[in-house]
């Protein structure tokens, strides 16, 4: 699905007021992580998910008096069985939900979103700092603030500045907290921007930019051929690339340790040539189309430049999951359930 400030910067450009319900904390087997979001429209349908089922039919229902009284609600819910307050889900564990109403009119609300929405499009890591009044039921923009590790959005507050301040002294281990010690500050850092680069816009690319769209990935797609990278052949995807060469991508194109990489070029030569540069980044994950007898080929091409044996242990060739895919459509498929198997920190043989 498109990345959720997205969503809520359509809508408050629409005008379109709506609840935003995020998981501040989690214990057990509960279905999604805390700092997942889903927004609740005005007509109760609903954008995201945080676990589906119940939980978020009782997210729906408590939205209703949100958008009536537009005071915000702090709710635990236990996902373990049918007794007393508890939902019946079979997954097991409990999440606590932040449900607060957004305001299309609030100026300051407007601001902060719009920054998130580019921060996270830039790839730029930052915390989304938020006041969850202990003595005022009411969420406003000026209740939210944003810090990278060199700018501040928001308007300024000597409590705010303080934990900014905590937050920069070790910024990229910040974890998801409801602090309620001076105040009540909800701490959300957005580190993890996974980004899909798709290099080479031929016919197996359309299907897997599409597909990962869907999975929350931004969805980047590069070639040299304008006939093939255009807007009009990859409507879903977030870029398009029409680049003059493939060479030297680094500096034309954003690749860092949460970066999925698919090497999916017209030519083996086009493929070493992007695979050489892959391997001299820190992307999370490097996948090459090919046979069981290219890869070997390749490997031996690599080792040959100069690359090590752990370089090569990198690289996912044969691409995909073996599922004996043939089809374009069945190929992307297979790619897809692989970058999710990656994404879950799942290891498994590649050979």
């Amino acid at each position: 699905m498109d990345d959720i400030y997205e969503k809520m910067n359509v809508l408050l450009r629409d005008r379109q007021d709506f609840v935003v319900a995020t998981i501040v904390s989690k214990s057990g087997s509960a279905p999604r992580e805390a700092g997942t979001k889903m927004i609740v429209k005005r007509d109760f349908t609903l954008i995201g998910s945080i676990g589906g089922g119940m939980l978020e039919a009782m997210v729906t229902k408590l939205s209703s008096g949100v958008f009536a009284s537009r005071e915000f609600v702090i709710k635990d819910f236990i996902l373990i069985d049918k007794k007393d307050s508890s939902i019946d889900m079979v997954c097991g564990g409990g999440v606590k939900v932040l449900i607060e109403y957004v305001d299309p009119y609030d100026a300051d609300a407007v601001s902060i979103y719009q920054k998130a929405g580019e921060l996270k499009k830039q790839g730029l890591e930052f915390v989304l700092i938020t006041k969850v009044h202990m003595d005022i039921p009411f969420i406003t923009g000026k209740d939210k603030w944003i810090c990278t590790e060199t700018a501040f959005y928001g308007t300024e507050d000597h409590d705010v500045q303080r934990i900014t301040k905590s937050i920069r002294e070790d910024f990229n281990h910040i974890e998801i907290e409801l602090q309620e010690e001076e105040g009540r500050y909800l701490i959300e850092p957005f580190y993890r921007f996974e980004r899909v680069c798709i290099i080479g816009a031929g016919h197996i690319a359309q299907k897997i930019a599409g597909i990962t769209k869907e999975l929350g990935f931004y969805t980047v797609v590069v070639d040299d051929r304008k006939e093939f990278a255009n807007k009009k052949r990859f409507q879903t995807a977030d870029e398009v690339r029409a680049l003059s060469s493939l060479d030297n991508l680094s500096n034309k194109i954003i690749i860092n340790h949460d970066s999925y990489i698919i090497i999916v070029t017209r030519g083996h030569s086009y493929d070493m040539k992007v695979l050489a540069q892959m391997l001299k980044t820190d992307a999370k994950y490097i996948g090459v189309i090919g046979s069981s007898k290219k890869r070997d080929y390749t490997y031996q091409e690599l080792l040959q430049e100069g690359f090590t044996k752990e370089d090569v242990k990198r690289i996912y060739c044969p691409i995909g999951l073996k599922i004996h895919a043939e089809t374009p459509e069945e190929i992307a498929v297979s790619i897809a359930a692989e970058l999710i198997k990656v994404r879950r920190g799942q290891a498994y043989d590649r050979g």
